[in-house]
């Protein structure tokens, strides 16, 4: 069972550096992998192992949040009575919108302690392509929260951080036509 401490923190390299392609179909390793991080997001969000375990509670996990550079997502998440529940396999972002979006108490992360604060504007729509736990291809759209979550997760495979987005002079700076999503 993954913990806290399996969670590595800021500095860590792994969380700057560009993740490697997983080769299909996975291997028994690479799904275990993804099985595992599906498990801690589950288990944080269970309030009573969340509590005995000291688990933060997260919808996302990208393997490099684990010090392992390997293109592994996984989301786990309500929203608006419709259950988001993914484990992907080198996902990217094959289009987005021009409207932008952003949470209006800004985003958090498993691997950032402390709170940052400041508005992280990110598209409001996008369409990702990437392979299921068995290998089979998926093209899936999101919008509003969902599609700021796998933004977030997919960007951590790409050695970015969510912070990075914040504007340095103005961090409640709102773009023209940005959407606040509550």
């Amino acid at each position: 069972m993954l913990l806290m401490k399996d969670i590595v923190r800021d500095g860590h390299p792994a969380l700057r550096n560009k993740s490697i392609e997983v080769d299909l179909p996975p291997s028994e390793e690479d799904v275990y992998l993804l099985n595992q991080m599906m498990a801690f997001i589950k288990n944080s969000q269970d309030e009573e192992i969340a509590n005995q375990y000291k688990l933060r509670s997260g919808v996302g996990l990208a393997a490099p949040q684990l010090g392992i550079n390997k293109q592994l997502v996984v989301i786990h998440f309500r929203h608006n009575d419709k259950l988001y529940s993914y484990h992907l396999i080198n996902p990217k972002i094959i289009s987005h919108s021009v409207e932008k979006a952003f949470l209006s108490g800004g985003e958090g992360c498993l691997s950032v302690d402390e709170p940052i604060e400041g508005l992280v504007v990110r598209n409001a729509r996008v369409t990702v392509r990437a392979f299921d736990i068995n290998g089979n291809p998926l093209k899936l759209r999101f919008k509003g929260y969902p599609a700021i979550v796998i933004q977030h997760e997919i960007d951590h495979l790409n050695g970015i951080m969510f912070y990075d987005y914040i504007n340095k002079q103005n961090p409640y700076h709102i773009p023209d036509q940005a959407v606040e999503i509550e």
